[in-house]
Parts: C-alpha cells; sequence; structure tokens
C-alpha cells in the first residue's frame, strides 16, 4: 500500500506544476482506471454453464474447428474485427523519437478512434526496439491474432522498409497511416480542388515539401491517380531533390528524383499548381505563393502550426484554395477520415492487404461525398460555416456520419475487384445499413451540439466559482473556444485557489462578487418585484442575492447579462432547483421536468422525468414524452417512445399502469409524429425479442425514450444505472425552463460540467 501511495503522490505533483491544457488531458489520463481503453467481454459469463461454454471444456470445440479449416477464425473469434495499433515511438506525433513507453497515450488514443468511428476493436502494441530487424521478426508472428495491423509513429526511412516486408510476410492487411492515412485525405481533397479550378491531373504541377512518410507517400498516390512523374518536384530540408544530387538522398527520395533546374523550394513554387507541405511551420512566405501558377492549390499540413496560414495566403492571392491540419479552419486533412474506415471495408471482406486500389477507392469517396449536399444535422452541428462544395469545403468534416456508409463500401468493392477479397459482400444496399447502425450515437450527438456552440459562443455563468471543479471546467470550457465563461465568487478565494492548482492562464478569465457588483441592487428590486407578494421582505431578498450564488446567477441569467448557467456542486438538485425557480419559470405551455440520457453499449436511452414530477398525472405524462422526444430530435434521434410501468397492456391492471395507458391515448388524440406505445415493462421496451410477443405493439424497433411512471421509479432506476456500471450518463437535463440554466450532479467531474455547460448554450442557441 505504501509504495502505491507514493506512487499516487507523484503523479499528482508531476500534474500539480502544468498549465490548463496538460492538467486536464493529465487528470483524464489519470482518472479512475487509467488510460483510454478496456477489454469487456461480448457473451455473458454469469453463470458456471456461461463458464463452460466461453472456457472449458466447451472452447475445445471452435478449436479443433479452426484446427481443421482457419477460416472459421474469422467465425469463432474476435480476429475479423480486430486491428493491432503497433509503433516502437520512434516519431511520436511532431515529439520526435520518445521510445516505445511515451508513446502509448498515443497508441491507445488511435485504439478510441478505431471504435469510436468505425466500430474496430483495437488493442496498442508497443515494441521496444529500434532495430528494423527485430521489430518485423517481433510483429509477423501476430497475424493468427489480428485482422490488421495499423503501423503507427515511426520514423521514416525505416517506416518504408517495415511496411513492405510486413505487407509480404502477413496475410493480413497492413498499413501505415502516418503515410497512407495523409496520402489519401490530401488525395481527396486534390481531386475537389482540381475540379474547382478546372485542371487535368494529368497536366498540373505539384510540389512536395517533406520528404519523410507522409511527403513521400503523398507523391506515390497522386503518381498513381494520374499526376504524371516530371511534374512533381519534391523538396526536403537540403532543397530540391533533383536527378544527380547526392547529399541526404535514399532510393525512396531518388525514386522521385526530377531533371529540374530549380534547386529550393521558391525556385520550384514558380509556376506551380499545387502545393503540399509535410514539413515545418513557417517553411512558406507569401512572396512564395504569389509566385504561383492562378488558382493556387495550397495544401499546408503541417502541425500544429502549416507551412503558411490561410490569412497569410488570402493576402496574397484570394483566388487560392488552401488547406490545413488545423480543425480551427475549413479543409482539415484530417487522417480520422481515412484509417478507421478503409480498415472496416478491408476487414468486412478479409483482404489480405490494403492496396492501391483501395487507398485510390477510398479517396475518391470521400471527394464524392464533399459534393453532395450536406444532411441538415450535419449542417447544424457546424452551425456559422455553410457546408457547401466549393473552396472552403472539399473535404467532408470529421463527423459527418455518412463517411461510414460510404467509405468502407468503396474499399470493400476495390478489394473484390482487385482480388484481394477473401469473403465478398453479396447485398452492398445491406451492407450500407449495418454500417450505419454501428456508429456511436452518443459520441455523435455530443459533438453536433457542442460544434453549434462552438460556432455561436455564448456567456456561461459557473454558479459555484470558487469550487475547484467550476474553475478547472471554466477554464476547459474558454480553451476549446465554446463560450465566455463568467465564476461567481471572491476573487481572491478564486485567485488563490487557481494559484495552487497551477492554472496561470484562467487569471484573465471573468469573476464577479455578488456582494459587491453594481449590478446587485437591480438584481434585488428584480427579484422582490416577483416575490413581494409571496411573503418576501426586501431585506430577505436583498440577503439572498448577496449570498446565494445560483440566485445571483440566475438574475444574470433572467436579465440577459448572461446566456446560461450551469451549477449544482455545492447545493443537493432540489435546494439548486429550488433557488432557480424563484427567478425563471417554466417555458409557456410546457412542463417541467428532468430528463436523464443513458449510454449503454452505444444506444442512447432518454429516460424522464428523473428529477421533478413526483406522481404525474396522464395529461403530464403525456407533455412529458412530446417534449422528450422533442429534445431527442434535437440531439439527433429520432424518438420511439414507450410509457413504462410493471405492466405490459392491461396485464395486470391498477391505478398506476392505467395512468399510462390513459397518456398513450392522450398522445393519440394529439396526433404526434412520433412512434410511442404502453404500457408496457421496461424489458419488453428494450428487448426486441420480447417486444415480438406483442405484435399489435407501434413499436417495431426498442424504444429510445423510456417515460416513467413516477419519481420514485425513474430516480431509483437512474441512481442503479449509475452506480452499477456499465453506462454512461448525461444529465438530469432540465426540459421547460424559460431560460437556459442546467444543474450538475454533487460527484460531477470537471468534464461533466464542461457537458452541461455545453447542453445550456444549446438551449440558449434555440
Amino acid at each position: 500500500m505504501a509504495s502505491n501511495f507514493h506512487s499516487e503522490a507523484s503523479r499528482d505533483a508531476d500534474i500539480k506544476g502544468t498549465d490548463a491544457l496538460e492538467r486536464d488531458t493529465l487528470l483524464m489520463h489519470a482518472s479512475g482506471r487509467p488510460g483510454k481503453i478496456e477489454v469487456v467481454p461480448t457473451k455473458p459469463l454469469a453463470t458456471q454453464r456461461d463458464l463452460s461454454l466461453a472456457y472449458s471444456p466447451g472452447v475445445a470445440f471452435p478449436c479443433l474447428h479452426i484446427a481443421r479449416d482457419p477460416a472459421l477464425a474469422y467465425d469463432y473469434t474476435a480476429k475479423g474485427n480486430l486491428v493491432a495499433v503497433i509503433s516502437n515511438g520512434t516519431a511520436v506525433l511532431g515529439l520526435g523519437d520518445l521510445g516505445a513507453l511515451a508513446s502509448k497515450p498515443v497508441m491507445e488514443g488511435k485504439a478510441v478512434l478505431f471504435k469510436r468511428f468505425a466500430d474496430v476493436d483495437s488493442i496498442d502494441l508497443e515494441v521496444d526496439t529500434r532495430d528494423v530487424e527485430e521489430f518485423i521478426g517481433a510483429v509477423r508472428y501476430l497475424g493468427p491474432s489480428f485482422g490488421g495491423i495499423n503501423l503507427e509513429d515511426i520514423k521514416a526511412p525505416e517506416c518504408f522498409i517495415i511496411e513492405q516486408r510486413l505487407r509480404e510476410l502477413m496475410p493480413i492487411p497492413v498499413f501505415h497511416d502516418d503515410q497512407h492515412g495523409t496520402a489519401i485525405i490530401s488525395a481527396a481533397g486534390l481531386i475537389n480542388a482540381l475540379d474547382l479550378t478546372g485542371r487535368d491531373i494529368s497536366q498540373v504541377k505539384i510540389v512536395v515539401n517533406g520528404a519523410g512518410a507522409a511527403g513521400i507517400a503523398c507523391i506515390e498516390l497522386a503518381k498513381a491517380m494520374g499526376i504524371r512523374h516530371e511534374n512533381v518536384i519534391l523538396c526536403d530540408t537540403k532543397g530540391v531533390i533533383y536527378q544527380g544530387r547526392t547529399e541526404g538522398m535514399n532510393q525512396w527520395k531518388s525514386a522521385h528524383a526530377v531533371p529540374t533546374a530549380a534547386r529550393t523550394l521558391a525556385e520550384a513554387l514558380d509556376g506551380a499548381d499545387v502545393f503540399m507541405g509535410l514539413s515545418a511551420k513557417g517553411a512558406v512566405t507569401p512572396e512564395m505563393v504569389a509566385s504561383m501558377a492562378p488558382r493556387p492549390i495550397i495544401f499546408a499540413m503541417a502541425n500544429p502550426d502549416p507551412e503558411i496560414t490561410p490569412e497569410e495566403v488570402k493576402v496574397v492571392r484570394s483566388d487560392a484554395i488552401v488547406a490545413t491540419g488545423r480543425s480551427d479552419y475549413p479543409n482539415q486533412i484530417n487522417n480520422v477520415l481515412g484509417f478507421p474506415y478503409i480498415f472496416r471495408g478491408a476487414l468486412d471482406v478479409r483482404a489480405s492487404t490494403i492496396n492501391e486500389a483501395m487507398k485510390i477507392a477510398a479517396a475518391r469517396a470521400i471527394a464524392a461525398l464533399a459534393r453532395e449536399d450536406v444532411p441538415d444535422e450535419v449542417d447544424a452541428a457546424y452551425s456559422g460555416r455553410r457546408l457547401r462544395y466549393g473552396p472552403d469545403y472539399i473535404i467532408p468534416v470529421p463527423f459527418d456520419p455518412r463517411l461510414i456508409s460510404s467509405i468502407p463500401p468503396a474499399v470493400a468493392k476495390a478489394a473484390m475487384d482487385s482480388g484481394v477479397a477473401r469473403k465478398p459482400i453479396i447485398d452492398m444496399n445491406a451492407y450500407k445499413r449495418e454500417l450505419a447502425a454501428r456508429l456511436d450515437p452518443a459520441s455523435a450527438g455530443m459533438q453536433a451540439i457542442t460544434e453549434a456552440v462552438k460556432a455561436n459562443p455564448k456567456r456561461v455563468v459557473f454558479a459555484e466559482g470558487e469550487e475547484e471543479k467550476q474553475i478547472r471546467a471554466a477554464v476547459a470550457f474558454s480553451n476549446a473556444g465554446l463560450g465566455h465563461p463568467i465564476l461567481l465568487g471572491r476573487e481572491e478565494r478564486i485567485r488563490e485557489t487557481m494559484k495552487n492548482i497551477g492554472l496561470p492562464a484562467a487569471e484573465s478569465l471573468e469573476i464577479i462578487n455578488s456582494r459587491i457588483s453594481p449590478r446587485t441592487r437591480d438584481y434585488t428590486d428584480i427579484l422582490y418585484r416577483r416575490l413581494q407578494r409571496r411573503g418576501a421582505l426586501y431585506r430577505d431578498v436583498q440577503r439572498q442575492v448577496n449570498q446565494e450564488r445560483n440566485i445571483f446567477g440566475s438574475l444574470m441569467v433572467q436579465a440577459g447579462d448572461a446566456d446560461a448557467m450551469v451549477t449544482g456542486l455545492t447545493r443537493n438538485y432540489w435546494q439548486a432547483f429550488e433557488e432557480i425557480k424563484k427567478v425563471i419559470d417554466p417555458t409557456p405551455g410546457e412542463l417541467l421536468f428532468g430528463m436523464t440520457v443513458f449510454v449503454v453499449k452505444g444506444k442512447l436511452v432518454f429516460v424522464a422525468d428523473t428529477t421533478v414530477m413526483e406522481t404525474p398525472t396522464p395529461q403530464q405524462l403525456a407533455d412529458i414524452a412530446v417534449q422528450t422526444a422533442g429534445k431527442a430530435r434535437q440531439m439527433g434521434h429520432e424518438p420511439r417512445v414507450a410509457m413504462i410501468s410493471y405492466s405490459n397492456f392491461g396485464n395486470p391492471s391498477s391505478e398506476r399502469s392505467d395512468r399510462m395507458r390513459e397518456a398513450v391515448s392522450l398522445l393519440d388524440a394529439r396526433k404526434v409524429d412520433f412512434d410511442y406505445d404502453g404500457e408496457m415493462a421496461a424489458d419488453v421496451a428494450l428487448d426486441p425479442e420480447l417486444l415480438s410477443h406483442f405484435p399489435f405493439c407501434r413499436l417495431k424497433e426498442p424504444a429510445n425514450v423510456l417515460v416513467m411512471p413516477g419519481l420514485y421509479s425513474a430516480t431509483i432506476a437512474s441512481k442503479l444505472l449509475q452506480k452499477l456500471g456499465g453506462v454512461s450518463v448525461i444529465g438530469p437535463i432540465l426540459v421547460g425552463l424559460a431560460k437556459p440554466v442546467q444543474i450538475t450532479s454533487m460527484d460531477a467531474t470537471a468534464n461533466d460540467i464542461v457537458n452541461m455547460a455545453v447542453l445550456a448554450c444549446h438551449d440558449a442557441l434555440r
């Protein structure tokens, strides 16, 4: 125990001295179960029989069948949906050679992206050697375990040798994403940029700056797509790679050497149509851009800072099409648009490799998606920008839900057409529908809301501003570009806490002390007018405004001095709720209640009312159903509403179940535009097999909105789910309040507080 204590103390000391973003990142990685991934069984293991089937003696049978026919491993094990993310840490992000162990956070992150975007299970493996042959020897024998190998953060030129040899030795896809991922996404952007500028790919002149893994791969894929060898000039830190050059050369650079008089990047760019940068910040000057051909195409992909910024380009060339690797500019060249979906398609046809035809198919599919009409939900997620095919939209955005049903089918078809697919897909339309169902609805929904808020930043009151979690949440909220946080509390106390937790960047945050604010008198008058006929004396109101931050913060929102508020850390829910209600009324014509969102195995379930209505009437239950369905739609989900009871369609009948049945009748009379039915038990509502026993039921798929019969059952069920584990929780979310205020739980994390602030801002947008 002592060693563990000292380990934690050492970790805490390590975290304390860091800046805000670094601190929050370290805390996220260290909190709860350290790291970002875990292994979760996919079969029930609750009984002795379960164990006997999953392990001894039953497990012997699939072993014997696989021994007779190795292809059955894809049917009886996770191999077909399992990718290894492997690195030796010799080129970690832009940080250089950090070694295998220090690369592990990145590899875990890559595994998370595989799961999040394409439902590909992934495990990270860090190989502690810089020797090429040792690395190849360590990886080549892992083939039986995995359906594919994603190589990551291996420096050039060793990465070329490693990938080529492993592709020759292993009968499964081996893909170095640092090379091919960037090449595929940039190729997709190039296809559309050439289209918009009316260029023929076989005639364009292109300059690539950076002769590492990504630069070489970009050139090779561009040539495979039709760009002529003699029209490409490759540059490195020593200048142009020309025929006859000997300094700093290797076989991969030599393959792209051309006869040219140009010796510097500036000379190479004179008259060029396209620039692709995979080098360093500031490598390109405005003068170089000015010398390029009309309507130049500039992909400045160095991270975190591009070779030249879009603003610098526009000063000298307003006709340019610009892409970068950054999310805060249009046209982000983001590898997450490629590798999850490329592996998804390759795995689903059991491809033996990922070949040039599959890469080109992926690039063309990505390019084609950018030309399609953008769905409303994607447009809404990036409000403030018009996502329409043109110079500022040549590549789809990373959270476009259509990516998963567009790219894998194209990759799979190319694998089949090129003869590397071992399990062809017969019904491609059915495959596309199956892919669309794999998306993680929770992440997609919250990301859409977050992007909308980021595009329309609001002023948000963090009512418990002296609390460390709220300070950290406010800093994270500000740093993420989500809006302007306002901390309520005593400035000296807040500054001292900031200093103690190492947040010097937080010094610019706005702090308001209710006791000395020039608005305190005005707020007191506002509240007194509301409460004077409810028995409140002026001095009572004055004391509440001075001392109760929930009251003061709510008045800021009510008066329009802030757009939204978040609270809940230092008051139980009911107390905070009562304080807020003194200031803010329900939305006219709507019911005020609480809704909790549960994320269970990638599915969202909306549960109401979990906070307010003790025993709702049938009319109130119908209102809750309508408003919760509307909230589900705002979060990007088509509602299927179940009115929950302990009985199923009158069996057995009781006063409580009768209320739910009457609520259904009221919904019938309203002719609502969503699917609903009840009363029904929760297991029937959520289990398609049980639901099939009631063929008359209007719900043909499991419900995703559960309207509970009373606060007692809703609260008990939600608390049990939260504490038993296996679920993620968003909320409870207040629905029906006239002004945007959200209440967190007292055990909320800083990240939970940020999420609730985002939800409050989203309400403010409406």
